[in-house]
């Protein structure tokens, strides 16, 4: 009987979970916000500052500065916390935060406008794992693995959909709108939020303890847990691979294609659409098929499309490498988060999610810094040959959990 009902949870089931609907509809409230945000926010400051590449790089500095810093300390506070009440925070202070340069931008100071971008993303540090700690505590752990691909199908639509909407907001309404509309949809987004069931009263008191002695717990839950330990080593090898290639895509179009730069876009587009491709595609992947199998598949194809992408003359055949790439790219982010929440008990997701990010952003700020340095010493084919072997080992990493996987499921069938 078990079995039966498990069959049966499919789309209808995911969208009759509250959770998950209010979620979805808060993460596409937030995703409107973040783009119109980056992209406005990026041709504004290229405008005042006359293409000023110091400027433009402060931008990326704002955005992912806060993930090194503030990645593991959410995390904990976040632990600490009612889910619920701390992401309907996070957005109103977010777009507390867009309203002051909003106003400041009235008295003609611009360089506040960073001001914006930075609070925002070291709110998300807080708000993206009391997320995940709702999908565990509501969501069937046969519905996560689902509600994970839905989640992940948004990002990938608004990879398409982000830029054109942030360029198109800037060029058409200015800065000042495109600022209002960041707080606005922001503060929908916690509007949304207030839909979620009310935080469940701690069932016990717990003996109080300081950030610093649960931060401690986390890396030796982290440590004590090889399931997390070796995700954790998967992640340090993806983010290796792929912080070598991110900023080599240009010189795949001008030196192995001979084409223009401009061209990027055209690879970037193939990577945007194969992901929405792929998102639908891993939804129903997601019902089959155990995570560590999922983010095992990912991985391996992105290997074959760097080798494609890094022997390849032809322009059709790297935009085909890219594509393919890009299918299976929400089974890495999936798989990654499936994993986490099925390996983690609810008063550790935070930190968890504090330990790991940080080591894939870290490996990933690693190569990216050699990447250019690399370049000079080396031929781009060599760099990607070599990115799709660090995936390679990441994929070895997961080996030991598949084989339990495989282990467990003999001894259920024999049952």
């Amino acid at each position: 009987m078990e079995i039966t009902s498990n069959e049966k949870l499919g789309m209808g089931a995911l969208f009759q979970n509250q959770v998950i609907r209010t979620i979805l509809l808060s993460v596409l409230f937030l995703q409107i916000g973040i783009w119109v945000r980056n992209y406005s926010i990026l041709l504004y400051v290229i405008e005042k500052t006359n293409e000023n590449p110091v400027a433009v790089s402060l931008i990326s500095v704002a955005e992912f500065a806060p993930i090194f810093l503030f990645s593991f300390i959410g995390g904990t506070f976040a632990d600490r916390w009612r889910p619920k009440r701390t992401m309907v925070w996070c957005d109103v202070l977010s777009a507390a935060s867009v309203f002051i340069v909003l106003l400041t931008l009235f008295f003609g100071s611009w360089k506040v406008i960073f001001f914006a971008t930075l609070v925002s993303s070291i709110l998300s540090q807080f708000s993206q794992p009391s997320g995940m700690k709702l999908f565990k505590l509501y969501v069937p752990a046969e519905l996560i693995q689902m509600g994970m691909s839905m989640y992940q199908t948004i990002f990938a639509l608004f990879m398409i959909l982000g830029p054109v909407l942030g360029t198109f907001v800037y060029q058409h309404f200015g800065i000042l709108t495109a600022v209002a509309i960041m707080g606005i949809a922001f503060l929908c987004s916690a509007a949304v939020l207030l839909l979620l069931p009310a935080d469940p009263a701690p069932a016990e008191e717990k003996p109080k303890t300081t950030l610093v002695e649960e931060m401690k717990e986390g890396f030796r839950y982290v440590l004590n847990s090889r399931p997390l330990t070796l995700l954790g080593g998967c992640f340090a090898a993806a983010g290796l691979a792929i912080g070598l290639t991110q900023p080599l895509g240009v010189f795949l179009i001008t030196e192995r294609l001979g084409l223009p730069k401009e061209d990027l876009q055209w690879l970037m587009a193939a990577f945007g659409i194969g992901m929405i491709l792929g998102g639908g595609i891993t939804v129903g992947l997601s019902k089959k098929v155990p995570p560590q199998m999922l983010l095992a598949i990912g991985m391996g194809a992105s290997a074959i499309g760097f080798i494609g992408m890094g022997l390849s003359t032809a322009f059709w055949l790297t935009l085909t490498a890219q594509f393919f790439s890009g299918v299976f790219m929400p089974c890495i982010h999936i798989g990654i988060n499936t994993m986490i929440l099925q390996n983690t008990e609810e008063a550790f997701i935070g930190r968890v999610n504090g330990i790991l990010t940080p080591l894939f952003m870290g490996a990933m700020v690693i190569t990216m810094s050699t990447a250019g340095w690399l370049k000079t010493h080396l031929s781009i084919v060599y760099i990607y040959e070599a990115a799709a072997l660090l995936l390679v080992l990441g994929i070895l990493s997961l080996l030991p959990l598949m084989k339990k996987d495989a282990v467990n499921k003999g001894i259920k069938e024999e049952i």
